[in-house]
């Protein structure tokens, strides 16, 4: 029996009666604090850690120790590393970090829709900037077997980076630079997809012919780390794989599918929505179309991508159905609000039983 679940399952309506936005604060300052100190980590770790057979694996010459990771979004500025280890991570994405540093949109940031098993994600890229994310984490002791990717976006409400297209590539390839330069990281992700920046400036780069763009910019860069694209889930096909078409002749590792869904009108419970925009969905209303792109991917590019599934990922069979699909690693970040903590280690134990794996 697993304890530390029926606890957050009984105490869930109660957390639940709290704004989305002060539970996420309190977690952070929780989970650094518990981070720095052996004792509390392993307190963690004897609740949340997966400690079955090995269910490690290698990818783009990464090695994890398991193939479940936090998605970009929860840890902006990088305070979680020395704790999600103890919840059965076997790494997370940072971000997304930008060139400057982003105060992002007017609160609420993040509302909750329990009925959908889904929550509104309006941060606007809120986080402190590439350049204190470097000297955070070159202060943070690393923990061994844990990876950390770093997502980078474009600086949300900076005029020269958002008005123009020169400015924006400028932007992001001062970002990555840095961080290459720094040897921060051990895999990089491009945000091309944030649905709530200011003016659309997020998704600029979903546009085929600028992403065409970009990517050579960001390749006079020396870089040794696996790039993927983190791709939105709201395209057309058609101009999907045209991105597709340009991250193959770019040489970009893998893509991450996907970001939030735009669409309230796939909400279930349409009414727990505004009717005004107010951010993206994640959860529940990611994971049909999340899941079709991976499988998408995998079927017409074979091995050629490095594919991380995310959203939607609400039980451990929500997880496996995207490994079957074709994904070599997932992330995820509502699972744990909705199910519980628990469930990274619970995907674990169901992955070293399954092992489940994709045909090409």
């Amino acid at each position: 029996m697993d304890i530390a679940h029926s606890l957050y399952r009984a105490v869930k309506p109660a957390l639940f009666l709290i704004h989305s936005d002060q539970t996420h604060s309190a977690f952070m300052t929780m989970g650094e604090l518990c981070g720095s100190n052996p004792l509390t980590r392993a307190v963690v770790g004897g609740l949340y850690r997966y400690r079955g057979p090995d269910i490690s694996k290698v990818v783009d010459g990464v090695k994890y120790e398991t193939p479940v990771l936090l998605s970009a979004g929860f840890d902006p500025n990088g305070r979680m590393t020395r704790i999600m280890r103890s919840m059965s991570f076997g790494g997370e994405e940072i971000g997304s970090t930008t060139a400057y540093p982003c105060p992002g949109n007017p609160p609420p940031r993040q509302t909750r829709l329990p009925k959908n098993q889904s929550i509104i994600i309006y941060k606007g890229l809120r986080n402190h900037g590439v350049d204190r994310l470097i000297a955070k984490l070159k202060k943070t002791p690393h923990t061994p077997g844990y990876v950390i990717g770093v997502s980078i976006a474009l600086t949300n409400y900076r005029k020269e980076s958002c008005d123009t297209l020169e400015g924006a590539i400028a932007d992001y390839v001062l970002s990555f630079k840095k961080l290459n330069e720094a040897n921060i990281g051990d895999y990089y992700t491009l945000n091309i997809s944030c649905p709530n920046a200011f003016d659309g400036a997020g998704e600029m780069f979903a546009d085929p012919a600028k992403l065409a763009q970009l990517l050579p910019a960001i390749k006079t860069i020396p870089s040794s780390k696996p790039l993927y694209l983190k791709m939105p889930i709201n395209l057309p096909m058609e101009q999907f794989d045209a991105l597709l078409d340009i991250a193959d002749k770019n040489g970009v590792h893998g893509v991450i599918c996907g970001n939030l869904n735009k669409n309230y009108d796939e909400l279930e419970y349409r009414d727990e929505a505004p009717l005004e925009w107010r951010g993206g969905l994640s959860g529940k209303p990611c994971f049909s179309r999340s899941t079709a792109l991976v499988r998408h991917v995998r079927q017409k590019y074979g091995k050629r991508f490095t594919i991380i599934g995310t959203g939607g990922i609400l039980s451990p069979e929500d997880a496996m159905e995207k490994f079957r699909a074709g994904a070599d690693l997932v992330q995820m970040i509502s699972g744990m609000i909705f199910y519980s903590p628990s469930l990274m280690k619970h995907i674990c134990k169901k992955y070293s039983e399954e092992r489940p794996s994709y045909r090409v």
